[in-house]
């Protein structure tokens, strides 16, 4: 399966990243995470296949996110004691 992602980053909700199948776009994604996610801009490129892990957070969540679903939502790590202020 192609696990090559473009990585999003919110320009509005800090900490926030969508990582994108590279032959999806953001019209596949569900309307409720866009509006969450907010205006963007596209920081990366990653092969999945290629990487035994990432910065900061599992790689086995990201790829069957990916393969599942075709997209994952990174959040904050801090999003817990802050939830009240991301809404």
């Amino acid at each position: 399966m192609n696990l090559i992602c473009d990585i999003y980053r919110s320009d509005t909700k800090s900490g926030l990243y969508l990582y994108l199948q590279q032959d999806k776009t953001l019209e596949d994604i569900p309307e409720e995470l866009l509006k969450l996610i907010g205006k963007n801009t596209l920081v990366m490129e990653v092969d999945l296949n290629k990487r035994d892990k990432l910065a900061l957070v599992d790689i086995q969540v990201v790829k069957q996110n990916i393969e599942t679903q075709g997209y994952h939502i990174q959040f904050p790590q801090d999003l817990v004691k802050n939830v009240i202020n991301y809404t």
